[in-house]
């Protein structure tokens, strides 16, 4: 773990396959300015004591390791730096043009990076044959909107030193990708927020594992929007959350390993069929959790998908 320059070589090598089989879309020449932005960028040498590995991009997220005791801020804003020095950098799907990380080290001395981050485009995607009620809520809906909504954001506040996210990534599910990361949704006719997560098309009852190490932090058995919801933690204020649950099989406070069975997939909530949304947190950033995970086994081509299964 603490390698950091190997875990910067095998996560290169791991954007750089995922960016390889997106590269085939007609995104190439955006995802190839990413690729080598990140290569020239972000790749450091071996005396250098502030490093980053990830895709500096809007919804993407970077691992930082510096000196241990350093402190950081994000553009302006202080953030966790762990024992060993690791930190994370969250993008935004509409993040600005730079980001600015500045640095204290123990003996005083100070550094500042300014990043770059990289524009996406997104999709439209448009979705009929949702029940009314769930695009446009009757008024006895919305006080029961509000404490869901209230629920989720504090399992997301969990802010301790653990660093799960540092041990790697897996698909929670294998299928076709039916829904993607950023698209504007577009719901029985009428303009709505952007969708912020990766559907996975599977069958009611399929495991859901988990993709990295953490700890539960909320299971609902039923919210209005997003059915039966499962959040995990995964240190520094990163978490993922499963959306339109069959069913939950662990409960908070749990602590999970990559690879459990955490819940089986549903078409809870507001779905036209079964399936797994699965979205990601830093902070109060909303990330793409295709750009940690890397390519779907067997499935590259069913990434650009829009079409809810």
């Amino acid at each position: 773990m603490d390698n950091f320059r190997h875990i910067n070589f095998r996560r290169g090598m791991r954007y750089s396959r995922y960016f390889d089989s997106l590269c085939m879309n007609r995104s190439k020449p955006l995802l190839t300015r990413v690729l080598i932005t990140f290569l020239l960028l972000f790749s450091t040498g071996a005396g250098a004591e502030l490093s980053f590995s990830g895709p500096p991009v809007q919804g993407g997220m970077i691992t930082g390791k510096s000196t241990p005791g350093a402190s950081v801020t994000v553009d302006g804003v202080p953030v966790r730096v762990s024992g060993e020095g690791y930190f994370l950098v969250g993008f935004d799907r509409d993040h600005s043009a730079t980001s600015l990380v500045e640095v204290r080290y123990p003996d005083g001395r100070s550094e500042s990076r300014m990043l770059n981050i990289e524009k996406r485009t997104y999709d439209i995607q448009r979705i009929d044959g949702l029940p009314q009620r769930k695009v446009t809520p009757e008024k006895m809906d919305y006080e029961r909107i509000r404490k869901e909504a209230a629920a989720i954001k504090k399992a997301r506040e969990k802010d301790d030193p653990r660093t799960d996210f540092l041990n790697g990534w897996r698909w929670p599910v294998e299928g076709p990708i039916s829904g993607v990361y950023g698209s504007q949704r577009v719901l029985n006719g009428e303009p709505r927020r952007p969708h912020y997560g990766v559907d996975i098309a599977a069958p009611v009852g399929t495991p859901v594992k988990a993709p990295a190490d953490g700890i539960v932090t909320l299971a609902h058995p039923g919210m209005f929007f997003s059915g039966v919801t499962l959040v995990l933690d995964h240190g520094h204020q990163l978490s993922s959350s499963f959306l339109h649950l069959n069913k939950t099989l662990v409960s908070v406070g749990d602590r999970i390993s990559k690879g459990d069975i955490i819940a089986e997939v549903g078409n809870s909530g507001r779905v036209t069929g079964a399936h797994l949304d699965w979205r990601m947190n830093l902070r109060d950033a909303r990330i793409d959790p295709q750009l940690l995970v890397g390519a779907m086994p067997n499935q590259a081509g069913d990434r650009n998908k829009t079409k809810i299964n």
